[in-house]
């Protein structure tokens, strides 16, 4: 059974294993903890036995007007129940009022976006691939 939550504050990082598969240089768990942590809002997908999370989405927001997607993953071996789509469903819940919610995906996970309601955009973006494991210190 999967549980949903909003806050990070009794999640440690070994319930953080197994994310970012196929990142030449992923995070760790502490830094996961860090991206949790430091997002405006957060939606944990929490299996019980054993507790760990077994998805997660994150947004960050000036709390007026608009708002951004950075990360949404679901483990491997849960992926294709929908939990990634309840974990859009309950972000895009707690961000109703905001005017835009952005993100930029990769071009195969697009139709997944599309089928959430989410419309195709131009954009650009810096990729520092040397920092992707996250800023230390």
């Amino acid at each position: 059974m999967i549980r949903y939550q909003t806050t990070t504050d009794d999640i440690d990082r070994g319930m953080l294993l197994g994310y970012f598969n196929g990142w030449p240089d992923p995070p760790s768990p502490d830094t996961h903890l860090a991206i949790l942590n430091g997002s405006d809002h957060v939606v944990l997908a929490m299996e019980e036995n054993p507790r760990r999370v077994v998805g997660f989405i994150t947004a960050l927001s000036d709390g007026v007007s608009c708002a951004y997607i950075p990360h949404l993953e679901v483990i491997t071996y849960r992926q294709d129940r929908g939990i990634g789509s309840e974990l859009v469903r309950r972000l895009r819940e707690a961000l109703r009022e905001i005017y835009m919610i952005d993100l930029l995906c990769d071009d195969d996970v697009i139709p997944f976006y599309e089928g959430l309601g989410f419309q195709r955009g131009g954009g650009m973006a810096i990729r520092n691939y040397h920092n992707q494991s996250g800023l230390t210190g």
